[in-house]
């Protein structure tokens, strides 16, 4: 059984961003009035006066209220990917406490949150702990729910792929992590936007797993990037903190945070794997044979994207 939101308007939190995008790219091609909540209004991005935009200000609930109003879905990608300043996990949490309230509040029918494979509360990573604090507080929101967990999600314009294919192309050496047989399973961004779609048209509450057909050793999914963008650097295992080391002092010398501790021990811990079957259809192996010219050419930073003032 589905419910149909075709007559509403959807409201997708970082549309001018990148999963949010695709999702906004989706209900458009469906007929649907969109409204993004957004904390760079100014940010170009491809709809021109096709998107409606509202700020996503947390520190007016009101007005996210307001702008919430006739929504039939709220499709939600705000999260943040390490701690900077008072950009927090847990300030991340409080917030998305506050936007869930606010759908309640205005009546949403349908909130489809996008989450992360395998999230604990007992996690001692504050990432995957705070991305189950989320969903809880999704599940007792009272609003019909999807959760989507996607793994490390690829496309034209993911960060993480696109720069270990730069950093592939432009250093003699790149250090792996530790043994680096730890897992990935990457999700096409596309395949994750369709998953959220149908997802909003479910009458029943969900939680699945957002995966590719494809699981990589990381080692196999570094040098699978290396061979597309034909790398001639030279591949190596170092201790976890040495990478560590590394990449940061690389990312003092870019201003950017390159990588952090929750995600190396994250993927060491093998939380970017599903058990279950995969639901996107994409094959990265197939998507970097199309892309492998093109990745890396130049640098993608993560506070550009996400810290500086657009």
């Amino acid at each position: 059984m589905t419910i149909s939101i075709a007559l509403e308007k959807a409201v997708v939190t970082g549309a001018f961003g990148y999963t949010g995008k695709y999702i906004a790219r989706r209900l458009l091609r469906e007929g649907k009035r969109v409204l993004t909540l957004t904390a760079h209004p100014n940010r170009p991005h491809e709809f021109g006066g096709r998107v409606e935009v509202a700020p996503l200000e947390f520190q007016d609930p009101r007005g996210l209220v307001h702008s919430l109003q006739g929504a039939g879905c709220l499709f939600n990608t705000y999260w943040v990917r390490f701690n900077h300043g008072d950009v927090t996990f847990d300030r991340a949490v409080e917030n998305t406490r506050i936007l869930v309230e606010a759908a309640r509040e205005a009546g949403v029918r349908k909130l489809v949150h996008i989450s992360v494979t395998n999230p604990s509360l007992d996690s001692e990573l504050a990432y995957f702990r705070g991305k189950a604090e989320l969903e809880k507080i999704v599940r007792s929101s009272g609003i019909p729910y999807a959760i989507l967990r996607p793994t490390i999600i690829f496309g034209i314009e993911d960060i993480l792929i696109n720069n270990i294919a730069w950093l592939l192309r432009h250093f003699p050496v790149f250090a792996l992590p530790g043994s680096a047989r730890y897992r990935v399973q990457p999700v096409f961004v596309e395949n994750v936007a369709d998953l959220a779609i149908r997802a909003s048209e479910e009458s029943a509450d969900s939680i699945r797993d957002a995966v590719g057909p494809e699981i990589f050793t990381f080692a196999e999914f570094v040098r699978l990037i290396a061979a597309a963008t034909r790398s001639k650097a030279r591949i190596i295992h170092v201790n976890s903190g040495i990478a560590l080391a590394l990449t940061g002092l690389l990312g003092l010398a870019l201003r950017d945070r390159i990588l952090t501790r929750e995600e190396v021990d994250g993927l060491m811990a093998d939380l970017l794997v599903s058990a279950g079957p995969p639901t996107g259809e994409t094959r990265f192996s197939d998507w970097l044979r199309q892309h492998g010219e093109t990745i890396g050419e130049s640098y993608s930073s993560e506070f550009a994207r996400h810290y500086v003032s657009s």
